[in-house]
């Protein structure tokens, strides 16, 4: 099982910034869909964003375009999520996972896997005060 470990996460005002790091434990990056969820207290856990790592191709969801971006560090077997422009409703814990992936049909994959083929980080807590 590949490990993921996510740091970056704190609390910040309405309108700052900040940046997630996910570390993953793989010989290499490319191969597969990385994605951020959240999952706000009393809410089902939602995608944010996903990179197919093998082209970068990335997505996001309507709620954060425009403001948080994703991205990657091959060397570094590291997935970014750049924060920007945050609102209290973003406040959230937020989780990094990974699953092998073919093309970058990254959505595609959230119901078409099965919950063993998924690698998940311990989450980290993002704190938005208004």
């Amino acid at each position: 099982q590949v490990q993921l470990v996510e740091s970056g996460g704190g609390s910040v005002q309405a309108g700052g910034s900040l940046r997630l790091s996910c570390a993953a434990s793989v010989e290499t990056l490319p191969g597969a869909c990385m994605f951020w969820f959240r999952q706000a207290p009393g809410k089902e856990r939602e995608p944010v964003a996903s990179i197919y790592t093998t082209n970068e191709y990335t997505k996001s969801a309507d709620s954060v375009k425009g403001r948080f971006t994703m991205s990657q560090d091959s060397a570094k077997k590291t997935v970014y999520l750049q924060m920007n422009s945050l609102k209290p409703e973003d406040t959230a814990m937020y989780y990094c996972a990974r699953v092998r992936a073919f093309n970058r049909d990254c959505y595609g994959l959230l119901l078409g896997r099965p919950a063993a083929d998924w690698s998940w980080g311990q989450g980290i807590q993002v704190t938005v005060s208004s």
